[in-house]
């Protein structure tokens, strides 16, 4: 089953939402560069392929909900660069 532009387009919009939601400035960042660096390496991938890079998007959103989890309950001092 090939997966449409749409749901491509909605897990990447997901996943910078969620990756926003990181206390820790080092974290935050990390996980937008990752997202979009992944997503323009792989935007012309063949449609087998793609299904199988989508479906590592869906665990990687699993993870990055996890982690905002955990980053919450162990905040750190804001860094100079945030205040």
């Amino acid at each position: 089953m090939a997966v449409a532009r749409r749901e491509v387009l909605s897990l990447y919009k997901v996943l910078l939402r969620e990756s926003q939601k990181f206390t820790s400035y080092n974290f935050r960042e990390y996980a937008l560069r990752r997202i979009r660096d992944g997503f323009k390496a792989n935007k012309d991938l063949g449609e087998d392929i793609k299904q199988m890079e989508f479906s590592k998007g869906v665990e990687a959103l699993q993870l990055i909900q996890r982690q905002v989890v955990l980053n919450r309950m162990y905040q750190a001092p804001k860094l100079v660069i945030e205040k």
